[in-house]
């Protein structure tokens, strides 16, 4: 009885073995490699092979299979876990009082699944030097890495380097496991239990911001297109211009001002910016664009459409590593869709007042990039034109500034600021009261963006917060 117990405990590693391909088993091997040593994987090619030497390390048998369990739930293969008992669930549940797998390893395994096959080669071509060509995969890459001791738990410094231009999302998984390993540290000093420290844990997350205490807070980028040569003048753009001027110097913001770019002047300027080695040093990067707009674009004063996802992407990982991690906000003042005819002093930020555009859908979703940490602010809904009357200025530029004033000594966050200002533009009109506007942000933030308080800020008030 008892040996057709153990041929039956057998077989059901063999149906998991028979589901595997060779990536699993490699998987599951660099997984566990902290568990067997190297040399002793070095001869293994199938999973029924790791399974048996878990056996004979005493690290898997009939009464404790979750070491198989954990491993199949890292590699994603949930449907495998119901041959020996588990669920995704319930591996989930249990993982923080039978896991085996260091956190680190499980760190490392992450990685290698967000670098693409365009990153494994740019990381070879880095690396060239220090690695032999026959290294086919990112997770043979760092094998190789901790074998010439260049990678270890404690030592991430080439790994950061060589990730850190690829991309933000790579950085913050590394971050994130170096500040919960020094939590894990300060727990274990303190003599707290796990579960304290995961409460801890978890509470720290929800109240996180980013930093706002380095030598310089950044860069304001302020490109104002008023002038064209069959589009018509953008008459009061320029008291958005002193408007944000005044705010974000307020800020600590080091503003440029760029006036009537054509659009290889636009991209030879975003091009500089994003090299700029001061980002190095600074807290975060704001960028406004004050033009005419078409759905998903602006236009330069040469009346060319630049995208605005090309304009963000000059500030991504790759191109711009002094903002990595750090918040990135675009603001744009310009129409997204058909133009209006509306009672003067009101203009319309469109192309001319009588074009009639068409109107694609959702476009935060097509203009934010993907990373993280970025942020972009429109003035209208897609579709939809922006108004900007011509002695005050626009409608969203003008709420903006003046909540920015009034919210920041009240140590509010940018999306709550932003969403007071959707409700002050939305309640606006012209005298006719027929036209509206609805402003739209989309983000990527993965923190709070809470300006420091500026030294010459007036008293925080309750009063005139929502007066446009």
């Amino acid at each position: 009885m008892e040996e057709d117990n153990n041929i039956e405990f057998h077989q059901k590693f063999l149906l998991i073995d028979e589901k595997l391909e060779r990536k699993d088993v490699e998987s599951l091997k660099f997984l566990c490699s902290d568990l067997i040593s190297p040399k002793n994987l070095e001869g293994i090619d199938t999973a029924h092979q790791l399974f048996q030497k878990f056996m004979d390390e005493d690290l898997l048998n009939e009464d404790d299979c979750f070491l198989v369990a954990e491993l199949l739930f890292l590699i994603k293969q949930h449907y495998l876990l119901q041959h020996i008992g588990y669920t995704k669930e319930k591996v989930q549940k249990e993982l923080s009082t039978k896991g085996k797998i260091s956190s680190y390893r499980v760190m490392l395994y992450n990685l290698h699944e967000e670098v693409t096959k365009e990153d494994f080669e740019y990381i070879k071509f880095l690396l060239h030097k220090d690695i032999p060509k026959s290294l086919v995969s990112f997770l043979s890459l760092l094998r190789h890495m901790e074998k010439k001791e260049f990678l270890s738990e404690n030592n991430l410094d080439m790994l950061e380097r060589v990730c850190t231009p690829l991309s933000a999302n790579l950085i913050r998984r590394i971050n994130q496991y170096k500040d919960e390993k020094k939590e894990r540290k300060l727990s274990v000093a303190s003599g707290a239990t796990e579960s304290l420290w995961k409460k801890a844990a978890e509470e720290n997350k929800e109240g996180v911001q980013y930093t706002m205490g380095r030598r310089h807070r950044g860069l304001c980028l302020i490109f104002d297109n008023s002038e064209f040569q069959t589009m018509d003048f953008r008459e009061g753009s320029c008291k958005d211009v002193d408007e944000l001027t005044n705010v974000f110097e307020w800020l600590g913001f080091i503003v440029r001002i760029h006036c009537n770019t054509t659009k290889e002047e636009m991209e030879k300027i975003l091009i500089l910016c994003s090299t700029d080695p001061k980002h190095e040093d600074s807290d975060c990067f704001v960028c406004f664009v004050l033009s005419h707009g078409d759905s998903g674009s602006v236009f330069s004063s040469d009346e060319k459409s630049i995208a605005i996802l090309d304009i963000t992407s000059y500030f991504r990982a790759r191109p711009c590593p002094g903002l990595i991690n750090k918040p990135k906000l675009f603001f744009f003042q310009a129409c997204q869709g058909e133009d209006m005819q509306e009672a003067v002093p009101l203009d319309a930020d469109a192309r001319s007042a009588s074009a009639s555009l068409p109107v694609p859908k959702n476009i935060p979703q097509r203009c934010i990039p993907k990373e993280a940490d970025f942020l972009l602010g429109m003035a209208t809904v897609d579709g939809c034109c922006a108004i900007r009357h011509r002695i005050k200025g626009s409608w969203y530029i003008q709420a903006l500034c003046h909540q920015l004033k009034c919210l920041v000594p009240r140590r509010e966050d940018i999306l709550t600021i932003l969403t007071v200002v959707n409700d002050v533009v939305s309640q606006q009109a012209d005298p006719s009261g027929k036209i509206k506007q609805m402003p739209q942000p989309a983000f990527t933030l993965r923190k709070k963006v809470i300006f420091p308080v500026p030294p010459d800020a007036p008293p925080a008030s309750e009063e005139n917060l929502f007066s446009p």
